[in-house]
């Protein structure tokens, strides 16, 4: 005869419980342990901060935005506005800030990834509090924490630390518009994906489908204005999302940097082509048509995708210890939190207005869109981009842990997560494996006692057990307080695979020095200093100096900028003196590389006179120089 445990439905369908009594005792102890759950992300955010390194591409840019406003809103990659970043600078527009309130410093340009991420913890806990209750909205916020990849993202200069917490405004915001069909509060949820378009570009719109389902299935409202608020709020989300692109495009091209990425000086081909298109190169997708640098440039050279092994484009990749010992911890909780969704929502045994099952259309379509775009899309190697995933996640789980009513699958499942932790960080045979025998000694006991004890036991079982499962990820996360397995200002990886972010590019050596004062003295008032054949000689001088330096053919070298009527332009009025060249860039090899920038360089090395400072070579080119 079953037990009338194992006879409840799989979850409960009702609403938040009212206020009451027990209601008030919960709130007791809600903000002491959500403050706990914020300081303790801000620990792992902010330790070790004053060893930050320069990421030297985005903090040569942050350097450059600092010094003008045009600079600052193209985003500008050197002092002398000759072209941009390789994407939007929405992102960067906070550094650039801390960097111009507490001077420029590598821990500057950390502190407000840092800050976004602190307030995406607390900003889960409010959403999923709203939803399921405040238990689950303390495991949400304290899943997120112990998640590596946040801790990762408040630790780098990447985009995804403001984009995750400008999505989860967005998702608020469209929380508590489906709760009284409020188009105001929609119009302000199309606002910030509007700003975190400005971003991650077209990524941000991949949680279009989530918002807009949740509105349209759960406002308590007629289908004719459901649909009418969604046009509106889509209207002012489009208009903010192409603001900056129409910025770009209305501006003369000579009183804006070139836009970096392209051909032609789009920012259609930046935003469509080089930075969406050219990701989902494995299905066969061509972005040259966009003006988009060639595709296979692009992939290869100017996003940086490194396939790890096993890592190809496919859903299988989302389960690769690459990329799951910093997002995927709790997958098998999270897929248990979405089979209770699923079902509730094909039983219809609710009313279309339920909030849980609102709830459960927010994260469910969330989880699945992002997971489906990653596992197609080029973004092997950077892990960062896993945030907004590890969101969805720790909504899921956390509502797993707190509402699945069947004792017997919760505690399947909690061992089943348990055996998936260990076989990840097994992987990795030299980090930490013993705290897979603590996860062991914990949770063994503690699963007995949950499927047979009695009821108070059966809570304390369960927190052990759930305790036991946060051991791994846990150790992962904090692992990041040490250098050698996360630097903060990079790229956010952690555990055994970081790479240390050099800092060789924040201070110049004695021939660069040598350089730097030849040019200085010989400047004779032109615009540019120099001009170097990629970005990572111009980024040392511009971190170290902010020279002006004029770095040709843009991050991938492949950006046909200066053209070459530009090129000799600047040399013809005085704006351009000298090209500076190492070694390596006089090989024959170098020489006959096909680049627009390398067609420049030959030129230079034909038509300039030649001098050596140091261990460099320095091309003097216009009327003093000899075949000027």
């Amino acid at each position: 005869m079953p037990s009338p445990v194992s006879a409840e439905p799989l979850v409960r369908v009702e609403g938040p419980p009212p206020p009451t009594p027990a209601r008030t005792r919960t709130e007791r102890y809600e903000r002491p342990l959500l403050a706990g759950i914020a300081a303790v992300a801000a620990l792992l955010f902010f330790w070790g901060i004053w060893h930050s390194a320069y990421h030297a591409f985005y903090a040569s840019a942050v350097r450059s935005m600092t010094d003008s406003p045009v600079a600052f809103l193209y985003g500008s990659f050197d002092p002398g506005n000759s072209i941009t970043l390789d994407k939007l600078p929405g992102f960067l527009w906070p550094q650039a800030l801390s960097a111009l309130v507490f001077g420029f410093h590598p821990w500057s340009l950390v502190i407000p990834q840092a800050l976004e991420g602190v307030a995406s913890v607390v900003l889960l806990h409010v959403v999923v509090r709203r939803w399921a209750g405040v238990p689950a909205g303390l495991l949400a916020a304290a899943f997120l924490t112990l998640t590596p990849v946040t801790v990762g993202l408040g630790r780098s200069v990447t985009e995804d630390a403001p984009f995750v917490l400008l999505l989860l405004l967005a998702a608020e915001a469209t929380q508590r518009a489906t709760a009284r069909a409020r188009l105001r509060t929609l119009v302000l949820a199309g606002v910030w994906i509007g700003l975190a378009f400005q971003c991650k570009m077209l990524e941000a719109w991949a949680v279009l489908p989530a918002l807009a389902v949740t509105y349209l299935v759960a406002a308590p409202t007629t289908l004719r204005r459901r649909i009418r608020d969604l046009a509106v709020s889509g209207a002012v989300m489009l208009t903010v999302s192409l603001s900056w692109m129409l910025a770009a495009g209305l501006t003369p091209a000579s009183a804006r940097p070139y836009l970096d990425g392209t051909t032609n000086n789009s920012p259609f081909a930046l935003v469509v082509g080089y930075n969406f298109l050219t990701r989902f190169h494995s299905l066969g997708v061509d972005a040259a048509g966009t003006g988009s640098i060639v595709t296979d440039q692009a992939v290869k050279h100017g996003h940086g995708h490194v396939r790890a092994p096993g890592m190809g484009d496919s859903v299988w990749k989302m389960f690769s210890p690459g990329l799951a010992t910093q997002t995927g911890w709790l997958y098998p909780l999270a897929a248990l939190g979405l089979a209770a969704g699923v079902l509730m929502v094909w039983r219809r045994r609710v009313p279309r207005t339920d909030p849980v099952q609102a709830g459960f259309l927010l994260w469910g379509v969330w989880l699945v869109t992002f997971f489906l775009v990653f596992s197609f899309g080029s973004v092997t190697g950077h892990t960062y981009y896993m945030g907004v995933v590890a969101v969805a996640l720790s909504a899921l789980a956390a509502v797993a842990v707190t509402r699945i009513r069947r004792r017997g699958v919760l505690c399947a499942v909690l061992a089943v997560n348990l055996g998936w932790c260990a076989a990840l960080t097994l992987h990795y045979p030299r980090f930490f494996t013993w705290s897979v025998g603590v996860a062991a000694v914990l949770a063994l006991p503690a699963l007995v006692v949950f499927a047979v004890g009695g009821s108070r036991p059966r809570r304390t079982a369960l927190a052990v057990a759930l305790a036991a499962v946060l051991v791994v990820p846990t150790v992962w996360s904090a692992s990041a307080m040490s250098l050698r397995y996360n630097q903060p200002g990079g790229f956010g990886k952690i555990g055994p695979t970081s790479t240390p972010t050099r800092n060789a590019a924040s201070a110049l050596d004695p021939a660069q020095r040598r350089v730097l004062a030849y040019l200085d003295a010989h400047r004779d008032g032109a615009r540019y200093l120099a001009a170097v054949p990629r970005w990572q000689m111009a980024a040392p001088y511009i971190l170290a100096d902010n020279a002006s330096i004029l770095p040709l053919g843009g991050f991938t070298a492949h950006v046909p900028y200066p053209a070459a009527t530009t090129f000799h332009h600047l040399i013809d009025t005085g704006r351009l003196r000298y090209v500076l060249l190492t070694s390596a860039d006089l090989t024959h090899r170098a020489r006959g590389a096909k680049t627009p920038g390398r067609a420049l360089i030959r030129w230079a090395i034909g038509h300039c006179s030649p001098l050596h400072v140091a261990r460099y070579t320095l091309y003097r080119c216009g009327t003093a120089a000899h075949g000027g």
